[in-house]
């Protein structure tokens, strides 16, 4: 072999590493903060709550096991479209059903009407795109499940390609001044692929005194927790006393960004071993030749 082939050959092994060293999946994402339902059964510490056992029962396992993978493709902006009232947080997807159970003990996040908030929405891959923010409506019943008309119909909170900081894109805006118990539902629409994600978060917003209103339960809640023991708790809402703890939501470990990825760490130095190898090789048959 010529001291040009050996060298050719050589020189191709480290992109044939690279290209063979799997990459993570595609783009997932969910918010961690105020966390989303999945998000939060997907945690070692709300895992066996009453509402996550139901949800993972609902969907069959796959509102745990697939917390960041909520997406729908080729929607195209057509979002109240192609998702029915009634399945806006499974995003119309069977798999993750049990995220629709109208049930008052989702895990919260207590917040504080009409003052900035820094959201976080937890992914694993850097994608462009553009974050709509919705708040439920005064009136909006947890009994019931969410429907388009329960959402304003404008955003509180539009960011497109917000900063990507310790693995979640962060993005501040403004809560709107309502208290008590409601859902930010965020659409997370790529423009560097062709899917859209969806989550559904559980807040309790306070006022000035940092007190949220005393919501009476519907009848629809009273005669179901009545019904039977297991409905009873989810007429107690599990709330938070703040934003969610990050050691909470960093357990769940939603980066793989590609400077973190562990086979890339592996397969770029051993890319440069080889192309060292390959040099060492080339000296040694062009010395070869000479003798």
């Amino acid at each position: 072999m010529t001291v040009r082939r050996t060298l050719a050959a050589l020189g191709l092994a480290p992109v044939l590493l690279l290209a063979a060293a799997p990459t993570p999946a595609r783009a997932h994402g969910a918010m961690t903060d105020p966390v989303s339902r999945a998000a939060a059964c997907a945690s070692e510490q709300r895992a066996g709550l009453p509402v996550c056992r139901a949800a993972v029962a609902a969907g069959g396992g796959h509102a745990l096991a697939d917390w960041d993978n909520l997406r729908i493709a080729n929607v195209r902006g057509r979002d109240r479209e192609r998702i029915p009232d009634g399945q806006l947080c499974s995003g119309g997807l069977d798999r993750f059903a049990g995220l629709d159970l109208a049930r008052g003990d989702w895990p919260t996040t207590r917040l504080r009407a009409g003052s900035p908030f820094t959201f976080r929405y937890g992914i694993r891959i850097p994608h462009r795109g553009t974050f709509r923010l919705y708040l439920t409506r005064d009136g909006y019943d947890p009994a019931r499940p969410l429907r388009w008309s329960d959402l304003d119909v404008r955003p509180f909170l539009t960011a497109t390609d917000p900063a990507l900081r310790s693995g979640a894109y962060t993005m501040t805006g403004t809560l709107p001044a309502r208290t008590g118990r409601h859902v930010i539902y965020t659409i997370w629409q790529n423009s560097d692929t062709p899917d859209t994600y969806y989550s559904c978060s559980d807040v309790v917003l306070t006022g000035a005194g940092g007190a949220a209103p005393t919501a009476r339960p519907s009848a629809t809640l009273r005669a179901t927790a009545s019904a039977s023991p297991s409905a009873s708790a989810a007429a107690s809402p599990v709330v938070s006393t703040a934003a969610t703890p990050a050691a909470e939501t960093a357990a769940l470990d939603p980066v793989a960004r590609i400077e973190q990825d562990p086979v890339r760490r592996l397969a770029l130095p051993a890319a440069a071993s080889l192309v060292l190898v390959a040099v060492a090789v080339a000296v040694a048959l062009r010395r070869r030749r000479r003798a």
